[in-house]
This record gives C-alpha cells, structure tokens and sequence, in this order.
C-alpha cells in the first residue's frame, strides 16, 4: 500500500472516531464472534488478538466471555477510546509494522479490517497471522464482498469474494472451515458482508 493511501485511511478514522463510535457500538457481531470461538477450545480462557479493535467494543465481548483480548489498530485515537471501553490492553500499530511472538494467539478476529489491505501485502500479512497463531488456532475475518480495490471516501480498501480469499487463506498456511454472509437471514444480494473462519493445523 503507498503511505498516503494508509495514512489516509488512518486519519480518516481518527477524525471520526467519536462518530464512528456512536455509528457503531450497538451493532451485534456476536455471529463473527461466536463463529471463531466454536473452532477454539472450550471452557478455558483464550488469547484473542482483535487486529483494527477500533473503539473497543468487541474487545469488551471478549473480555465478558471470560477471555484475554489484545486490541491492535492504527488510529491512536481508537486506541485510547478502546482502552477506555474496554479496559483491554492495546497497541497503536499498523498491520505492517506489528510484531507479536511466533504462536502466541489462540486466535485473530477481524472484523472490517483486513479489507484495506492492498491485495501485494494480503498474502503475507495472512502468512504471519498463521505464524502468530497457536496450532488449531483460528482467524475469523470480516469483509465488504466485491470486485475493486482501490480509493474509496477517503479510505483504501481491497473488495473481494470468498474464491480469492480463500484462495489467499490456503497460501498462507490456513484451512478455511466456515464462511458464511451477513447480514443472517436475508437474499444473497442483500448480504454485502462475507465472514470467513480458517484454522491452522495442528
């Protein structure tokens, strides 16, 4: 990705982050989350990595359920909302530039996040969270279905559907073993969210 194209994808966040915030803290992901927890063990307190936490909510989910979420996201001003929210730890970092210890999650949840992503760093960035993972571990990842890649209100995102993300999955190392559109319960063409969970083998 060109540093303009992700650091204005970060601004933008950061000046609406208390709008973003408003906009968003009552929507029910708790498909997306109940979907990487049923590939994870049971009855035990997990290391949860939430790559783009933004303002905190589902670290909060987590940390309810009785687990251990990390929140990680570029936008400073999400962090410090995220810590508030939720009272998780979290790291202000870039996709690019985080640096966590070889199998060391249980799992990674990322919800509307790893679609800005430019598809020349996708493979890569999905090959170190395998590496972050703990063997069986689990990445749920969340994305707008589409076909463009590419400058959007301010934002980059890259727009794809299940075939290539699955296909950038197995490249890295990870089996897909649920996928599924959101939102439940409506026509193909009116779900415009594709969830995917893969695991990594033991």
């Amino acid at each position: 990705m060109k540093d303009s194209y992700e650091e204005n994808t970060i601004q933008d966040y950061a000046i609406q982050c208390e709008s973003f915030w408003e906009a968003t803290k009552s929507h029910d992901v708790s498909q997306n989350i109940h979907a990487l927890l049923s590939h994870l063990p049971k009855k035990k307190p997990l290391s949860i990595l939430d790559l783009g936490c933004g303002p905190g909510r589902d670290l909060l989910a987590f940390k309810t359920l009785g687990h251990h979420p990390l929140g990680v996201d570029g936008a400073f001003e999400f962090c410090q909302m995220a810590k508030k929210h939720s009272g998780c730890p979290v790291i202000n970092a870039r996709f690019a530039s985080l640096h966590l210890a070889y199998e060391s999650v249980d799992g990674i949840f990322a919800n509307a996040s790893l679609f800005h992503l430019p598809s020349n760093y996708y493979q890569e960035f999905l090959a170190r969270c395998a590496n972050w993972l703990r063997p069986g571990g689990a990445l749920m990842m969340s994305l707008p279905r589409g076909n463009f890649e590419g400058v959007r209100n301010q934002r980059y995102v890259n727009l794809m559907e299940f075939s290539q993300v699955k296909n950038l999955l197995e490249q890295a190392g990870l089996e897909v073993v649920s996928h599924y559109y959101r939102p439940a319960g409506r026509p193909l063409d009116q779900q415009p969210w594709l969830a995917v969970v893969s695991q990594k083998l033991v």
